[in-house]
């Protein structure tokens, strides 16, 4: 029998035991897939945004996959860490291990006044509305969402998604498994604008068209688009005529589309900026009204961070314009955006696990096809895949094919890997270390609980947000 642990019950590591499973070569594998959180499916519960549930139906197919009797769910045990498990103390209990634990940092702006009071990760703000434990008590609810004006920095999905939930009526999350807590906060926000700015032009935008068009799709709510800083991007100008360069990808002509039809309603309000601010042209934006205004703006680079009253009060951008070899160049002019809370999405990085070596250039694990490289050799039984693997980039389907890769890695060392003694039951040898894992029935009596909370609030399942809670459903075997 081949024993193999997978660290993380996200997609990649979902996708990992799937390929295990679904190959012929070892016919008798056993798997256990290992979670520091008490609740499987990783991003996909606490990344996806809860108005996309088409994206949250993943679940469905991630779930076949815990389900199969050759697979043991076992969450809230840690790895690496002080109260959990080391590599080294799993590379005894298991034939192999791979580790599938995401990026699970965001990227610094590196600008003065980042860390002011209001400035945040976007990574943290959707760790807040969708429930993540580790987010507990959280001051969105208390104050950043007392803003008038947000600004998202970044241009991708997420940004896009941060951006929709800030706009988008509470009452429309209600049928959604959104916190009660969340929901309140979202109930009872004064943001009135929403701006979205870029570093660079509409064309090297990263968000879906899907994404993009939702919205304008939202009730309430007017997408403004700057026509003059859409004309700054040579592709946007003239898209049938680079000089000979590559044809746009079909997803960025989309997108142009998408903006060229926003900005030609958009007249002289794409100029203007949020109540009490400073408009691009240096004239006071219009006053607010009952709905909300979602700016997207372009070639902006954030410099500062402004401070007023001990707290953000808005983003000091240098103006930025194409440099004509794929970048940007500062003009030396400057423009100021009003706002009482930011929201950074510029990216993931993978964080150090330790006890597994770490490229802090790349934010990921050293690997040869997987393969974990201690001093550029491979490591007898440790694999890695998904964003530790090859950074934070793709979609949730890139993963399985990254997966494939390194089982198919692992595969081709198993019958050097099974030569090797394993733990017989290696749960037991987890809980003889203190550690107290939650299997796949703590989670169904988790799921059942939500659905109860959800209930007694007239709501379809609503998500526990605190680790206590989680932890005390999980152990309610009457339930």
């Amino acid at each position: 029998m081949l024993s193999v642990a997978v660290v993380g019950s996200g997609p990649s590591g979902v996708y990992t035991a799937q390929a295990l499973l679904q190959q012929s070569l070892v016919p008798d594998v056993r798997v256990h897939v290992l979670d520091r959180l008490p609740t499987p499916y990783g991003l996909v519960r606490y990344g996806v945004a809860p108005d996309h549930e088409k994206i949250k139906s993943l679940q469905n197919s991630l779930r076949a996959v815990l389900e199969d009797e050759r697979v043991t769910f076992v969450g809230n045990v840690g790895v690496g860490g002080a109260d959990g498990v080391s590599p080294a103390r799993l590379a005894e209990l298991y034939h192999a291990v791979v580790y599938c634990v995401g990026a699970s940092a965001d990227r610094a702006l590196a600008v003065p006044g980042e860390n002011l009071p209001g400035s945040y990760s976007a990574t943290r703000f959707v760790s807040w509305y969708s429930a993540h434990p580790d987010i507990g008590a959280d001051p969105f609810a208390r104050d950043a969402l007392g803003a008038r004006s947000a600004v998202v920095i970044g241009v991708g999905n997420v940004a896009v998604d941060v951006a929709r939930i800030l706009a988008r009526g509470a009452g429309e999350l209600r049928r959604t498994d959104v916190p009660s807590g969340a929901l309140h906060a979202l109930e009872e926000s004064r943001v009135r604008e929403v701006h979205i700015v870029g570093r660079r032009g509409p064309s090297q935008a990263r968000f879906t068209t899907k994404e993009l068009r939702e919205l304008g799709a939202l009730p309430g709510a007017r997408v403004v688009v700057d026509p003059v800083e859409l004309a700054l991007d040579p592709a946007y100008a003239a898209p049938d005529d680079l000089s000979g360069a590559l044809p746009l990808p079909a997803v960025v002509r989309r997108n142009l589309e998408v903006l060229r039809g926003w900005s030609a309603g958009s007249g002289a309000d794409a100029a203007g900026a949020v109540p009490g601010g400073v408009g691009a042209g240096g004239a006071p934006g219009p006053a607010a009204d009952a709905g909300r205004r979602i700016r997207l703006r372009f070639f902006l680079r954030p410099v500062e961070l402004l401070e007023r009253g001990g707290r953000v009060a808005g983003v000091r951008f240098a103006r930025t314009a194409p440099d004509g070899a794929g970048g940007v160049r500062d003009t030396g002019r400057h423009e100021d955006i009003e706002a009482q809370l930011v929201l950074r999405a510029v990216g993931y990085r993978g964080v150090e696990l330790p006890g597994l070596p770490f490229d802090p250039v790349r934010g990921t694990v050293p690997h040869a096809a997987g393969r974990v490289l201690r001093g550029g050799v491979p490591a007898p039984g440790e694999y890695v895949a998904g964003w530790i693997k090859r950074g934070p980039t793709g979609v949730i389907g890139s993963n399985r094919s990254c997966a494939k890769e390194t089982v198919a890695s692992l595969l081709a060392d198993a019958a050097a890997l099974t030569r090797r003694t394993a733990a017989g039951d290696p749960l037991a040898v987890l809980r003889d270390g203190g550690l107290r894992p939650v299997e796949w029935t703590g989670w169904l009596s988790i799921e059942r609980a939500e659905a109860e909370l959800g209930r007694s609030l007239g709501r379809g399942p609503v998500k526990i947000p605190d680790w206590a809670g989680l932890l005390a459903a999980a152990r309610d075997e009457n339930r």
